[in-house]
């Protein structure tokens, strides 16, 4: 078994790795995001348009539960009836608000009150880098390792379902494929994860790459 192997299998192996690679501290306003020139740094000619200041600062979780069949990180489906990104796949997470103190309390708010995830469930293990969206906002993604006894309840206003991903399969670089669309006049380059039936792409898909390349190396 390769060391990057044992990362993505083993719940030890992962601390270790998050604790080395990852941020203790979240990220603060003028840290470099994962995706310097915009939405998802990825056009050919350099021309994405980066959202201008003030951004609005948000939070997800990345949650990382431990199977018996190895490490799973546990996605959303977006309720079909939400005014914005219905339908998607997401990581749990929102707006930071005024009475959040940090981004690690907003996203384990925000992962309690769309999945009902105890946020004394959660050992939260770093940050990510931060992730600037086309739509202007910052988003900090905090590693968080779940409690494999804990129990999801999905909030139908919000939550159509909640899935899992092998850790593993989320840490292979060909899964990622250059998809584009044309949105707001502009062609907008991102990437794509098939899974499954589902198709994990835009933010949640740009966030999991930057796991990836953060406990890759």
């Amino acid at each position: 078994m390769s060391a990057d192997a044992a990362i993505w299998g083993a719940r030890d192996a992962f601390v270790e790795a998050c604790a080395r690679r990852l941020s203790a501290e979240p990220p603060g306003p003028d840290d470099p995001t994962s995706n310097p020139r915009g939405d998802h740094s990825l056009d050919p000619d350099g021309s994405a348009v980066i959202p201008p200041p003030p951004h609005r600062r948000a939070a997800v979780l990345v949650p990382v539960v431990a199977r018996p069949d190895g490490l799973a990180l546990i996605l959303t489906q977006r309720a079909a009836h939400l005014r914005d990104h219905s339908g998607q796949i997401a990581l749990p997470g929102g707006k930071i608000d005024p009475a959040d103190p940090s981004p690690r309390e907003a996203a384990l708010r925000e992962a309690n009150e769309e999945i009902g995830l105890d946020p004394a469930a959660v050992r939260t293990l770093g940050y990510l880098d931060p992730y600037l969206s086309a739509t202007g906002f910052l988003v900090s993604p905090v590693i968080g390792l779940v409690d494999s006894a804990a129990r999801f309840h999905p909030n139908p206003d919000e939550v159509a379902e909640i899935f899992e991903v092998p850790l593993a399969f989320l840490m292979e670089r060909e899964r990622y494929r250059l998809r584009s669309r044309e949105w707001q006049g502009r062609v907008r380059y991102f990437y794509a994860l098939p899974f499954g039936q589902r198709m994990i792409w835009g933010v949640t898909a740009g966030i999991l790459n930057n796991l990836r390349e953060r406990l890759a190396r």
